[in-house]
């Protein structure tokens, strides 16, 4: 018998009987938990329903779900306050736990779709009483809303074409206008750097809400059983590697990106992008892992109302019904309308959360996010083997060779750790001024020339929504580098392809969902705690560019 055909196995065993098991224990948190399914599910169908994706599932439209939505919540309210309080299981008592926390989280009453008119304009007026989350919230509209028309050439683009534009175009000056074609961006969301403008409000609000209830950085910190003072000795560590094997020559911050990308360049007619996606279905069949098969869903190219942003989320959250598995559904959104390696990892990257999502067996509380930083660092454990030589000679037909391709890799991860430390030193003193100390930052470690006048570190949406959530892409490579190394060490080579890989790791680490706590979820996987180690030798693969 194969390995997988036994990992295949061992996860249906676990599918049929432990979460069965783990409800026999109280069979009124049983019942009360299939009412908090139906609720989430009516919320996540509610949110894909806005996104413009359907009108309808199911046979219901947005109105039957929101009917539905307030019908099971009632009950819920109604049967949680009857729920004893002792006598119960550790893992029933976590349930009710996190049942009665999310149910917190749900709106009251799901609101139509949101219309962002005016709104960002509210984010500068210094007579409009924002709180933190409005104020947030207001700069995400700013984002989306100016990601979509910016000026280029006499013509309009949007930031993904921006971007683009920074690893392919050849003229330096035409660079440096794409750059500053992003310029509304960066003013929607700090103004000119005064200081109140709508970051520095909100940075803040956010260094005073952290120090009343934590905040993505002391979550993240705790996840891994470390502090914020640990954190930024990695990030700094890392950053410091960076330098190290990198040219001291300045680069101008319109041509960073494209010294890194000259894997794209050469992978550019074998990435169009009617090809990703076929692609991407044929890497993670290798990895034992049907995307079709899984239910998962694409909404791809641009369209009007989509998101700026990749991402992926819950449609329907998989569950037991009258004794068998009810899979996972879930919603994979790549709104780039380009081809190119970068758009192809993002998209590889999304589908790790998808089969992240889809190989969770747990009872109805813990189908959900594993957390932020598990779940951002897992999602690029399948999407690093794009830029690995191997990988790019299956799926492409050639190959880079290795120095640049790794190059283009770290080229991207070192920014999300360079954002991960601005954002860290922010939290703790947010009346910095924020252009000087990411002038700093990519001036010491990236030698970027500086340009204190720009505020060009505004690119990424996650910086406002909230702030400190970039940790869990810069913190998260070191877990994704740890696990790779790992899954290498036990399971064998899977950059082009391993079909134990999805079974194996569902049953090893996947399949527990909300329930397990990062730290303890890798401590186990890992047999030790989490190290920036791998990471640092993966970026001393790079040989020093002499100067």
């Amino acid at each position: 018998m194969t390995c997988c055909l036994v990992q295949i196995l061992l996860l249906a065993s676990f599918t049929a009987t432990s979460i069965a098991g783990t409800s026999a224990g109280s069979r009124q948190v049983a019942d009360v938990e299939s009412v908090y399914a139906d609720v989430n599910d009516a919320v996540s169908i509610v949110a894909t329903i806005d996104s413009g994706f359907f009108t309808s599932y199911r046979g219901k439209d947005r109105a039957a779900w929101m009917q539905l939505y307030h019908k099971k919540r009632k009950e819920l309210v109604k049967r949680l306050s009857k729920l004893p309080s002792q006598n119960l299981s550790a893992t029933d008592a976590k349930a009710i736990t996190v049942m009665r926390t999310q149910l917190a989280s749900f709106s009251e009453n799901l609101s139509a779709p949101f219309s962002a008119s005016g709104n960002c304009r509210d984010a500068q007026r210094r007579d409009k009483d924002l709180d933190y989350a409005s104020l947030g919230a207001v700069l995400v509209v700013c984002f989306a809303e100016s990601s979509k028309n910016l000026s280029f050439e006499g013509g309009k683009i949007n930031r993904q074409s921006a971007l683009g534009m920074l690893h392919e175009v050849e003229q330096p000056e035409r660079r440096k206008a794409a750059f500053l074609a992003l310029a509304p961006l960066w003013q929607a969301i700090n103004g000119n750097n005064e200081p109140d403008s709508p970051y520095r409000r909100l940075i803040a609000m956010a260094a005073a809400y952290a120090a009343k209830k934590g905040s993505e950085i002391d979550r993240a910190a705790h996840d891994i059983g470390v502090d914020n003072a640990q954190v930024e000795r990695w990030l700094e560590q890392i950053l410091e590697a960076w330098r190290q094997v990198s040219s001291d020559q300045p680069v101008e911050p319109w041509n960073f990106s494209y010294r890194g990308a000259e894997a794209e360049r050469l992978l550019a007619s074998a990435t169009p992008h009617e090809s990703l996606l076929p692609i991407n279905m044929r890497f993670y069949q290798d990895l034992g892992a049907d995307l079709k098969q899984l239910g998962v869903l694409y909404d791809i190219g641009s369209r009007p109302g989509e998101a700026t942003i990749a991402s992926t989320d819950f449609v329907a959250h998989g569950r037991m019904v009258r004794g068998n598995w009810q899979p996972t559904i879930t919603l994979v959104s790549e709104p780039s309308a380009r081809g190119g390696l970068s758009v192809l990892n993002e998209l590889v990257h999304e589908n790790g959360h998808a089969v992240n999502f889809t190989a969770i067996r747990n009872r109805p509380a813990f189908v959900d996010w594993p957390g932020a930083l598990f779940g951002e660092a897992f999602a690029d454990v399948p999407s690093w083997s794009t830029f690995e030589p191997a990988w790019q000679r299956r799926y492409l037909g050639r190959d880079t060779p290795e120095q640049v391709s790794l190059r283009a890799l770290y080229a991207g991860v070192i920014l999300d750790v360079a954002w991960s430390l601005f954002e860290l030193r922010m939290l703790r003193a947010p009346a910095t001024d924020p252009n000087a100390l990411w002038t700093e930052i990519t001036n010491r470690y990236l030698h970027i020339v500086p340009h204190p006048e720009l505020s060009w570190w505004a690119m990424r949406e996650q910086l406002v929504d909230p702030p400190g959530y970039m940790v869990n892409y810069g913190l998260g490579a070191v877990l994704t580098a740890d696990m790779r190394e790992h899954i290498r060490e036990a399971l064998g080579p899977f950059d082009t392809g391993n079909a134990c890989w999805y079974g194996w790791l569902g049953k090893q680490l996947l399949r527990y969902g909300s329930e397990r706590d990062t730290r303890t979820l890798l401590q186990d996987f890992l047999g030790r705690p989490v190290s920036p180690q791998a990471l640092l030798n993966q970026i001393h693969r790079l040989v020093p560019i002499p100067n």
